[in-house]
């Protein structure tokens, strides 16, 4: 019976963490959105780009509250993400943009500053924090990306393609309606919160993959795990060479290391084998294997 339970206990646990650490994030993101919304951008009348600038713009072109437009622009996005992402996605989706606007209805934010670039800068800073961590707890409070994902199955192109051809019309609108100068600034202020959503999904380090093939593999295996301390994968393939496409087996290392800890590989390859084949990526995001660094002795 222990045997049994314990799996499912372990199971529960997981969940349960999981869940916790969701909700943390999603609330977390909530608080710096509304606070970069109401704090900076609201009272100078900037824009950011995606389903939050639609909803600033047309606020700040009509006066209907921001709350209001929050839910009323982003529930489309919800439905396609139902259909997309799946009921659990829809449904944390539909919370959080629920939760943003009832913080920016109910919750006072003071008015930081009235200085521009400081509004553009640190307003699109909170916002795309706020945006990022809500994606780190499994939802979005902007409904853009959801639309991009969908437009880029029916038709064929990129999502990054389809979200800069929104954000075009977006401070288009935004000069036409409002001014040059408001739309300009709106633009840092989405740069800002673009930069600041990167760095929240992808974290301080950026990995990279780094896949070597190398007559000197045990050399350079070695190297990797006692230098660097980083873990190493051996794959055996087969290299083809010249016009015949001669094969010949031979191991094959994937590693992933920081971009700080980069110039040092290539440096340690030189040194071990000049000719070596060295295949680079960056890598979004890592979880298990060595990725801390283990003590180098």
């Amino acid at each position: 019976m222990n045997r049994e339970k314990s799996p499912r206990s372990r199971k529960r646990f997981i969940s349960t963490r999981r869940f916790i650490k969701d909700v943390v994030l999603i609330v977390a993101g909530i608080f710096s959105a509304a606070f970069g919304l109401k704090g900076f951008l609201l009272t100078n009348h900037f824009i950011d780009g995606g389903a939050t600038g639609i909803s600033l713009l047309i606020s700040a072109v009509t006066g209907l509250p921001l709350f209001v437009l929050l839910i009323a622009i982003n529930a489309p996005f919800i439905w396609l993400g139902k259909i997309i992402m799946g009921k659990k996605f829809a449904l944390k989706t539909a919370l959080a943009i629920t939760g943003l606007a009832i913080c920016v209805a109910s919750v006072p934010f003071p008015n930081v500053t009235d200085d521009n670039l400081l509004v553009a800068v640190f307003g699109g800073f909170f916002l795309g924090a706020g945006i990022g961590l809500s994606i780190r707890g499994g939802a979005v409070i902007d409904g853009t990306e959801v639309l991009a994902i969908f437009l880029s199955k029916k038709l064929g192109t990129t999502i990054g393609d389809i979200i800069i051809l929104i954000n075009v019309l977006i401070f288009s609108s935004a000069a036409y309606f409002l001014s040059i100068e408001v739309a300009l600034y709106s633009m840092i202020t989405y740069l800002s919160a673009s930069k600041t959503l990167d760095f929240i999904i992808e974290g301080l380090e950026e990995y990279i993959g780094v896949t070597i093939v190398a007559i000197k593999c045990e050399e350079i295996r070695s190297m990797i795990v006692n230098d660097l301390g980083r873990g190493v994968t051996v794959y055996t393939g087969k290299g083809g060479y010249g016009k015949t496409g001669e094969t010949e087996e031979r191991d094959i290392l994937f590693t992933v290391i920081t971009r700080l800890e980069l110039n040092k590989l290539h440096t340690e390859i030189e040194h071990i084998e000049p000719e070596a084949f060295v295949v680079m990526h960056s890598v979004k995001d890592t979880k298990g294997g060595m990725l801390k660094k283990r003590p180098l002795h």
